[in-house]
């Protein structure tokens, strides 16, 4: 950028544009699934988790993006990191968009996932670090508000992709390179992270960027404050340091919210969205509308976040959101436990209308007059009646043609748990793990964090088909909506209060040895905002 003052907000929003393309890229594969699982015939038990393997591949990549960014960060600096990841979501989208065998799709995705692991981690990190404390909430959750801009743009793409022939899925794939290549030439007018022009001796860069983003008096008082803390060294830099005994209590906090945020079942959701509301009983156009409303609601509570996290604050904010996405994941488990299924002449009808052979369709006519009330002891019925393979190779059609059931609440419950989410545990998050660590360990223990999140976020989506099939759709939710329950007394007896305090303070008081874990946490939900200032 020019030399004069920045536009903090300009910087902030240009970063997270990282994050717009980490969204578009997580769930346009949602779209893709139907798509792909026939082109590349992927039918049966085996073809279940190839599938799972093609949508979480994506994941997969992502925890080596998050293994390698920080230390990468460390090295190289926080913005060459991110232009990296502009280049790798250029090559993945077109690799992708291109594909003509299984193996290079995968291969394509986890390339993107390389990007994703990258993006999701540096640019909170970055942001935080340009920040002012007052602000740092609001503009660290810009990443996340692009996240799910993100996302959204990805479900109407999708849409409006639809009809454009037999290669929609590669056009919905391939779109993405156009945004990418714009982040890319906009991150070269964003200056260097003044924390990290510090850890490497260039305090004259730094005071620099300091001056620009608060002006002379501020930054210097800001750079001697920073000093200070690298001073002191509380422990040693890298992986080593995660392991000394004061670090302990950050770490239970990041990786308990790493865990929590995907094992309840966000980006299995977002990824299967269409397939879960065509599971409900409803088209392939009213799945695809559905989703598209979905990814407004993200959009719209993401910005009542960014509204309410520097001034509700960010526990209050994940102890309601988290309430609020259990009650909805048990809802969605107790509307597919009450749904029924009916074998009649409109089920066959149906059946055939979906793409069923008409010989495998009037062998359902076996079962015709009959009536069950599970998922489970229906598909056995079909199973008996048509065998194994074809009910694999046709089983959403076979479910969605008997299906009887409140598809509404369905709808609104997954809004509500989008909803719940975009206001707690989405961005919220990532604005703690990025204000939570010391500054000498903040790229180390992200990583680990992110790893750990991308892990659990990879496993979940790998095996979602499966569960589906195993447990059918009451059965998956209910474990969602348990780990929810579980999320929320986590929230309630170990997250502690980070609002108003600067990366400092933040990192004096949760590695006092002085302190033990409940100390700390009640020391940060007490505290006082502090003056404005960078931090």
């Amino acid at each position: 950028m020019a030399q004069g003052r920045l536009n903090i907000a300009f910087v902030a929003l240009t970063v997270a544009i990282g994050g717009f393309l980490l969204g578009f890229d997580a769930t346009v594969i949602s779209g893709v699934v139907p798509f792909i699982r026939d082109y590349f015939s992927l039918t049966g038990t085996a073809g279940d988790l190839k599938l799972g393997w093609a949508v979480s591949s994506l994941g997969w990549g992502a925890m080596a993006g998050n293994a390698i960014a920080g230390p990468l960060s460390d090295r190289f600096g926080r913005r060459r990191v991110l232009l990296g990841t502009a280049l790798l979501f250029v090559v993945s989208s077109v690799l992708a968009a291109t594909a003509t065998t299984f193996t290079g799709f995968v291969i394509a995705r986890i390339v993107g996932g390389l990007a994703v692991g990258g993006a999701i981690l540096i640019a909170p990190m970055y942001i935080a670090e340009i920040s002012p404390a007052e602000k740092r909430g609001s503009l660290v959750s810009l990443n996340q508000l692009m996240i799910v801009i993100g996302i959204s743009a990805s479900f109407f793409s999708n849409y409006f992709l639809l009809g454009v022939g037999d290669h929609n899925w590669r056009w919905m794939l391939g779109v993405q390179t156009l945004p990418a290549i714009a982040y890319f030439a906009l991150l070269l007018f964003v200056p260097e992270s003044p924390r990290w022009l510090l850890l490497k001796g260039r305090d004259e860069q730094a005071l620099q960027v300091l001056s620009r983003v608060a002006g002379t008096d501020q930054a210097q008082a800001s750079l001697q404050r920073i000093r200070q803390s690298l001073v002191a060294k509380p422990v040693s830099r890298g992986f080593r340091g995660l392991l000394d005994s004061r670090m302990r209590f950050i770490m239970v906090i990041a990786l308990g919210l790493a865990f929590f945020q995907q094992i309840t079942g966000i980006n299995a959701i977002f990824y299967y969205l269409p397939t879960i509301f065509a599971q409900a009983g409803g088209g392939v156009d009213d799945a695809f509308r559905q989703a598209v409303l979905v990814g407004l609601v993200n959009v719209g509570m993401t910005f009542v976040a960014i509204w309410l996290i520097d001034k509700l604050g960010r526990k209050p904010l994940l102890a309601i959101g988290v309430a609020g996405m259990a009650l909805s994941l048990l809802t969605i488990s107790a509307a597919f436990n009450s749904a029924t299924y009916q074998v009649n002449a409109n089920t066959v009808a149906a059946v055939q209308k979906a793409g069923v052979p008409d010989s495998l369709a009037m062998q359902l006519r076996t079962l015709d007059g009959t009536s069950y009330d599970s998922e489970r002891a229906y598909v056995a019925a079909v199973t008996g009646a048509v065998g194994a393979e074809q009910v694999q190779s046709h089983r959403q059609s076979f479910i969605s043609a008997a299906l009887t059931m409140n598809a509404k609440l369905v709808l609104i419950a997954i809004i509500g748990f989008v909803a719940s989410f975009a206001i707690s545990l989405g961005p919220v998050m990532w604005v703690l793990l990025s204000e939570i660590f010391p500054n000498e360990q903040r790229a180390a223990a992200i990583s680990v964090a992110g790893f750990f999140n991308a892990l659990v976020s990879a496993s979940v989506t790998f095996i979602f088909p499966w569960e589906l099939s195993t447990f059918g759709s009451a059965g998956t939710f209910l474990i969602f909506g348990l780990f929810a329950s579980a999320a929320f007394l986590f929230v309630l007896f170990v997250v502690p209060e980070t609002k108003g305090r600067t990366l400092e303070e933040l990192e004096s008081e949760l590695m006092s040895p002085a302190r033990t874990s409940a100390n700390r946490t009640d020391a940060l939900r007490s505290a006082d905002p502090v003056t404005p200032s960078i931090q």
